[in-house]
């Protein structure tokens, strides 16, 4: 059973940065992608960043350019960077594994979910 457990969120002015990390204890299919979600209150849980074990990306629209998606396989170690943080950036982030073989950022094709990192952003 894989078990992901997230850390690296926090409260951070506009403009600002943070780095999430994502530790996934247990065994990993080698050939399945990872990714990152967020959802906001009173909203549906969207896809920010995948990445599949090739280390081809995925990115919302909303976040290109500021967050990059990286991995460490040998730690089993999933990361976002977030630059130019913006208030809607607000919301709880979780890391999903046991994805598919591309980098997909639908949530349904994770089997493996951590319990979420808050990530406030004032402006």
């Amino acid at each position: 059973q894989v078990q992901p457990v997230e850390s690296g969120g926090g409260s951070v002015q506009a403009g600002g940065s943070l780095r999430l990390s994502c530790a996934a204890s247990g065994y990993i299919y080698t050939y399945s992608s990872m990714g990152w979600f967020r959802q906001a209150p009173g909203k549906e849980r969207e896809g920010v960043a995948a990445i599949d074990s090739d280390g081809r990306t995925s990115y919302a629209d909303s976040v290109k350019g500021r967050f990059t998606i990286s991995d460490d396989n040998a730690k089993n170690t999933l990361y976002l960077q977030m630059n130019s943080l913006k208030p809607e950036d607000t919301a709880m982030y979780y890391c999903a594994a046991e994805g598919t073989t591309t980098a997909t950022m639908d949530p349904n094709a994770y089997n493996a979910w951590g319990q979420g990192t808050q990530v406030t952003v004032s402006a």
